[in-house]
């Protein structure tokens, strides 16, 4: 069961976010970047305040570095529609579980990004968790 909505498109749109965000990161790293995109819609708390769709989330202004590259343009193939439903049906993977945020730099992971404790890193990307009382909700949307 989806945990939001999606239609047909959607879950392309995500699949396409999946492949340029992470592809190098193999099947595991595009599911964590889908969680951080979900986590982002559902905890509806600091900049992602009124992010209700998946569409809203991926156009975000400057919330994806890949979406405004032409590789993001590609069209979706089966096997990153099929990694998109399950971050859409609520699969979470460690460090991503409750993330709101990831990085990806060129050297080590900062302890902080936008003031946010590091939680761990996946391959080349580096996740963090919100702390504080105004995201809690991403704890709690499971």
């Amino acid at each position: 069961m989806a945990v939001v909505k999606a239609r047909q498109q959607d879950i392309d749109l995500m699949a396409r976010l999946l492949r340029a965000e992470a592809e190098g990161e193999g099947k595991q790293g595009m599911l964590m970047v889908g969680n951080v995109g979900i986590n982002r819609i559902r905890a509806n708390c600091s900049d992602f305040r009124g992010i209700r769709t998946i569409s809203q989330m991926v156009y975000q202004p400057h919330a994806f570095e890949a979406v405004q590259k032409g590789y993001f343009y590609q069209r979706p193939r089966e096997s990153e529609r099929a990694l998109a439903r399950r971050v859409i049906n609520g699969e979470r993977l460690w460090p991503a579980r409750f993330s709101l945020w990831y990085f990806r730099p060129q050297g080590n992971c900062p302890s902080t990004w936008y003031d946010q404790p590091i939680v761990g890193r996946y391959k080349l990307h580096c996740f963090y968790e919100p702390t504080g009382e105004e995201c809690e909700n991403v704890y709690n949307a499971l």
